[in-house]
């Protein structure tokens, strides 16, 4: 075959795989991800359920291209919305860097739903997932650690004696050049940054928080302090 050939078939294949994953979000939509369906998604396109294998040979290898999909999709918003305040102060860069997430997660609810709602029950995410869940971690770890070498000494989070086992755990694991203070509340506020999102759009802030940008705004900043940055480190 020669190389002419060969590009259109991989060109073809780019948009199968395209189309297969794009009417599977839209099952995502309608069904949720727990009964989404190979066989569904091929009669939808108009595929005999053995040609869709050879794309995807299975619903969880779907599932987790739609995972890594809706991770770099989201971490894409995140980083782009903070490399418009690079040069601005840590806070300001924290707080941007979650209203991505936020933003992104209003505009695709459903794929939000998919890698931070309910699990999907028989399904199992790989390790292969793991990089592209991580891109708003990295972004946040990286703030912590340029605003310790800026001009206002970053104030050390309290940590109880009976974590500090575990937090020197999570710092060797997670980030071994920060102090495991810093560490702990980073996956906690990274946890919390999650945890406000879920809330606002699963409905359970409703008639609770109903000017929810700016109530978004001042929480994500209460956890940028709670990690230690200060706004003009």
């Amino acid at each position: 075959m020669n190389s002419s050939a060969r590009g259109v078939r991989a060109r073809a294949r780019i948009e199968v795989t395209a189309a297969i994953k794009e009417e599977a979000r839209r099952q995502l939509a309608a069904e949720g991800a727990a009964k989404l369906s190979l066989r569904a998604v091929a009669r939808e396109l108009g595929m005999v359920s053995s040609a869709l294998y050879r794309y995807f040979p299975s619903r969880d290898d779907l599932l987790t291209a739609l995972i890594i999909d809706a991770y770099d999709s989201l971490g894409e918003s995140a980083e782009t919305a903070h490399a418009a305040v690079m040069d601005d102060g840590p806070v300001r860069r924290w707080v941007v860097v979650c209203e991505g997430v936020r933003a992104w997660a209003l505009a695709h609810p459903h794929e939000y739903a998919l890698i931070y709602g309910s699990p999907v029950p028989g399904y199992s995410a790989p390790r292969t997932t793991v990089p592209h869940a991580a891109r708003v971690g990295t972004l946040l770890l990286g703030i912590a650690r340029d605003a310790r070498g800026g001009r206002t000494r970053p104030v050390e989070p309290e940590l109880p004696a009976d974590l500090r086992a575990e937090a020197a755990r999570m710092a060797s694991d997670l980030a071994p050049d920060l102090p495991p203070e810093v560490v702990v509340a980073l996956v906690a506020a990274w946890a919390q940054l999650y945890g406000l999102v879920g809330f606002e759009l699963f409905g359970q802030f409703h008639r609770v928080a109903e000017d929810r940008e700016p109530f978004f705004r001042h929480a994500v900043t209460r956890l940028a302090h709670g990690v230690g940055l200060a706004e003009n480190g």
